[in-house]
C-alpha cells in the first residue's frame, strides 16, 4: 500500500494537529523514523553535509550529492520525503533541473531558499539573500518544472536574518503569490515573530523549524499549530542525539575498556536485523540458492 504523499499529508494536518517531521541524515536513520510511526521525514542539507561528508553547511555540496542521499533514503523507506534543495543550485534555469532530479529521487516536497551563493545554514551569521524578483523567478520555474502534480514546492526566506521582519513578511507573501504552496520563514527570533508571520500569511501552509541552539526559540508543536503552522520540522534532533550517544560510548570505552555498562542503552542486534530486513534475505536465500551438494562441496 502506497504511503500518503506530502501533499495529502498537508491536507490532513492543520493547526490543531501539525505534521511533525524529524530529520534523517542517512537511510538507516530514515528507517528508524518510519519504524517509530512518523508519516514524513526531512532530509536536511546541513545534516547531510555534517553526517555524510563531515563538512559545515556553507554551500560545499553539489546538487547530485544531495539528490543521491535523498534517493537512498527513498529506497529505504515508504513515507513522504520533504527535502532541502538549498538555493536551487543556481539560477532559475538550474532550478528546473534541480526539481526534476529531486522528483526522480523521491522527494515529495522540495524546499528552495532565497539565499545567495554560497549559501549557509539558516542559523549561521554572514548570510545574504538574492533580489526578490530573482527568487520569484526561481519559484515560478520550480512550479513549472514539476512532472508530478503531487510534488509540493516550499519557498524558504532567510530575510529575517539578513534584512528585517517586515521584509521577510513581504518576501513570504510574494513567494506564495508566485506559486509556492508552503512557506518556510527561517530563523524567527521570538515566538511573537512566529505568530506575526502566521498572521500575515493566514491560509498559507507554513513550516516552523525547531532546530536546537539556533536563532529561534524552541516552541512546542501544539503552540506553533495554534499560531497557524502546518508543519514542524526537527531537522537535527535525531542526528544530535546520535552524535552525543557516540561520544558517550567512546568515552566509556576509553575510561573503562568495556561496553558492558552501556548495553541497555544500545540498539539491539536483533532490532537492527529486523529493521534492515535480514529475514527477507534469509528467505530469498532459501528460495533461490540451492543447498550445496557433496559434488559441489568437492567431496
Amino acid at each position: 500500500m502506497a504511503a500518503p504523499s506530502f501533499r495529502q499529508l498537508l491536507a490532513r494536518h492543520d493547526g490543531s494537529n501539525p505534521l511533525l517531521v524529524p530529520g534523517a541524515t542517512h537511510a538507516f536513520m530514515a528507517k528508524l523514523i518510519q519504524d517509530a510511526g512518523y508519516e514524513a521525514l526531512y532530509v536536511s542539507g546541513a545534516g547531510t553535509a555534517a553526517t555524510i561528508f563531515g563538512l559545515p553547511d556553507v554551500g560545499l555540496m553539489t546538487m547530485t550529492e544531495l539528490v543521491e542521499n535523498v534517493s537512498r533514503i527513498n529506497d529505504a523507506t515508504n513515507i513522504a520525503i520533504f527535502a532541502d534543495a538549498d538555493q536551487g543550485f543556481g539560477n532559475a534555469v538550474n532550478v528546473i533541473r534541480t526539481v526534476r532530479e529531486y522528483e526522480k529521487a523521491g522527494a515529495g516536497a522540495i524546499q528552495i531558499e532565497d539565499q545567495s551563493f554560497p549559501k549557509k545554514c539558516g542559523h549561521m551569521d554572514g548570510k545574504s539573500v538574492v533580489p526578490l524578483a530573482e527568487m520569484v523567478g526561481k519559484i515560478r520555474a520550480a512550479c513549472d518544472a514539476r512532472t508530478d502534480p503531487e510534488t509540493v514546492i516550499v519557498a524558504r526566506t532567510d530575510a529575517r536574518a539578513t534584512e528585517d521582519m517586515d521584509r521577510a513578511v513581504r518576501r513570504a507573501v510574494a513567494y506564495a503569490e508566485a506559486g509556492a504552496e508552503v512557506i518556510f520563514p527561517e530563523a524567527m527570533r521570538t515566538e511573537e515573530e512566529f505568530a506575526q508571520m502566521a498572521q500575515e500569511l493566514k491560509g498559507v501552509p507554513l513550516v516552523a523549524n525547531m532546530t536546537e541552539w539556533g536563532k529561534s526559540p524552541v516552541v512546542d508543536a501544539q503552540s506553533l499549530g495554534e499560531m497557524g503552522y502546518t508543519v514542524v520540522i526537527f531537522p537535527s534532533a535525531p542526528m544530535r542525539a546520535a552524535q552525543q550517544a557516540i561520544v558517550d560510548v567512546l568515552t566509556e570505552l576509553r575510561e573503562r575498556g568495556t561496553q558492558r555498562g552501556l548495553l541497555d542503552r544500545m540498539y539491539h542486534r536483533k532490532e537492527l536485523y529486523r529493521l534492515v530486513g535480514l529475514d527477507d534475505i534469509y528467505a530469498a536465500e532459501e528460495r533461490y540458492i540451492p543447498a550445496p551438494t557433496p559434488d559441489a562441496a568437492g567431496n
